[in-house]
């Protein structure tokens, strides 16, 4: 099952060392702009308890883009499925549908890590202060495998190209600005506060502040987090294996 996860793996790292320029590149845009204008430019009206408004805001970045390059990297499976027909390929490969998922899982976890490895170093630039520790890049992974899963379903659930894109309307933008991101979620009325806090990037982004400013954290958020990776393992499978029948 090894091989077969690393032959899924290495067809999309093919893939990305390719085209590892552009994807570097387009990478530091959005993040690019996130610390200018909200580091730079909204942060220094903003106060925050401890450090200053950039070295809050760095983790938040961090959890979303992670987010989205993880989901984000998966879509591609979409148009395998519907459009290219070439999923079939590996329907019809003698190898374990869960290699599959998890081949593909990973391929997209290396996408998130190179972002975010990108927006450390802007971040570094930039003059922001956090630690990074062994806990903190759990969590970066656990966030990544998280969203790829949650991508791997709707990739593999979901009928049209439009639909596919309703989920970054309906799902990932609400979550990009609402789950401790930009501000604290102490900030939300309380029954918001309360669906909001329930959300794996709400977690990620505690767990990743808590870390990276050294402040205590509660362990409870890793392990809702791996229960939201487990979780979008199981369907993704069973997800994948439908098709198989």
């Amino acid at each position: 099952m090894l091989y077969d996860i690393w032959t899924v793996f290495w067809r999309d790292w093919v893939v990305l060392k390719r085209r590892m320029t552009k994807f570097i590149l387009s990478r530091m845009v959005a993040p690019m702009l996130y610390l200018v204008a909200f580091g730079w430019g909204l942060g220094r009206s903003i106060q925050v308890e401890s450090g200053t408004y950039l070295d809050f805001l760095v983790p938040g970045i961090l959890a979303l883009n992670s987010m989205n390059i993880s989901f984000n990297s998966i879509t591609p499976v979409h148009a395998e499925r519907i459009y290219h027909k070439s999923l079939e390929e590996y329907i019809l490969a003698p190898i374990w549908p869960d290699a599959f998922v998890i081949g593909k899982v990973l391929a997209a976890v290396l996408r998130g890590l190179i972002s975010s490895a990108i927006i450390v170093a802007l971040a570094l630039a930039f003059g922001a202060h956090f630690t990074m520790t062994p806990l903190f890049l759990l969590v970066l992974v656990l966030n990544c495998i998280i969203f790829a899963e949650i991508g791997f379903i709707a990739a593999m659930k979901i009928r049209t190209y439009e639909e596919m894109s309703q989920v970054n309307t309906y799902i990932l933008l609400p979550m990009s600005f609402l789950c401790g991101t930009f501000f604290s979620t102490q900030a939300l009325p309380g029954v918001l506060r309360g669906i909001i806090e329930l959300l794996p990037l709400t977690h990620t982004s505690y767990l990743l502040r808590g870390i990276g400013s050294g402040s205590e954290i509660a362990l409870a958020s890793v392990f809702v987090l791996l229960l939201y990776a487990v979780l979008g393992f199981v369907i993704g499978s069973r997800s994948f294996r439908q098709l198989t029948r």
